[in-house]
């Protein structure tokens, strides 16, 4: 189940709000003392998490499937799984149940380090704690709904900050002291269409350019993968295959569809080039 992204600013006792997580969304599947991780385009992750994995095992259940978001994984380390919904539990299929039915139920599991229950925020304006305190944002949930395998407007994303998945489709040589790369050209689908949104230069470490780089070097091409960009750079520029997905944060998108003062957050493994399209609350 998917949130969507919403602009509204309201609450209601019909609606529980949970921080929203900077990290990667794993689903867990446990059958006996075997587990396998997924991510949320069903790659398996267990290798990435193994502590996870010993974890999971080790809760006291026959088979679960537990729904969660792995944090810390943009600075190379993991804090925690932390977990909001039980979609199955001992032999049974919980999404018809209410929302507070299931949280109920993985708050009985008596979850220990790394594993974690995400936060509920009761504030009055849980998206003014989530600026307060430097969160992406909060998610609101409607107590009473199911857990449907879709976006749904009965779970919504409120961001304290703009953030996107784009994918890389050049880069421009570095200047100056830097090394690796100077920016990266990023851009999403929209249907065949690969469109440019911008020069992403900020955010990185001398190690990511130097990983990117060589990552982004394997993956040359002699002509631009862009089908609609406006502005495209032509100087200096090296064209890849749009296959490496990034996070991005930004203030907004300018009139002419551009990110306004982008900054890298990390790069996406558990993301495919082909799912990323821009996100429109």
């Amino acid at each position: 189940m998917a949130a969507t992204l919403t602009q509204e600013r309201f609450t209601g006792p019909e609606w529980v709000f949970e921080q929203k997580l900077d990290g990667i969304r794993l689903l867990a599947f446990k059958r006996g003392s075997d587990v396998r991780l997924f991510s949320r385009n069903h790659l398996p992750q267990n290798e990435a998490y193994p502590s996870f994995v010993d974890a999971v095992a080790a809760l006291p259940v026959r088979d679960a499937i537990l729904d969660g978001e792995a944090t810390g994984v943009w600075g190379g380390g993991v804090s925690g799984y932390h977990l909001f919904d039980v979609p199955w539990l001992d032999g049974r299929d919980l999404r018809e149940l209410p929302l507070e039915a299931r949280r109920e139920a993985l708050a009985r599991l008596s979850l220990a380090p790394p594993l974690r229950l995400v936060m509920r925020v009761d504030d009055a304006e849980p998206w003014e704690r989530a600026k307060r305190e430097g969160w992406e944002g909060v998610i609101a949930k409607r107590r009473d709904s199911t857990y449907e395998s879709r976006r749904s407007r009965n779970w919504l994303k409120m961001k304290v900050e703009a953030s996107q998945e784009l994918v890389v489709g050049g880069f421009t040589d570095p200047q100056g002291k830097r090394v690796g790369l100077g920016a990266l050209l990023v851009g999403y689908f929209d249907g065949d269409d690969f469109v440019f949104a911008g020069k992403l230069g900020t955010g990185f470490d001398t190690k990511l350019l130097l990983e990117l780089r060589e990552r982004l070097s394997a993956l040359e091409l002699a002509e631009p993968p862009f089908t609609r960009a406006v502005g495209l750079p032509r100087l200096r520029v090296h064209w890849v295959r749009p296959e490496i997905v990034v996070q991005v944060a930004f203030l907004e998108w300018t009139t002419n569809d551009k990110l306004r003062h982008p900054r890298l957050l990390g790069v996406r493994p558990d993301k495919s080039a082909r799912e990323v399209t821009r996100e429109r609350a």
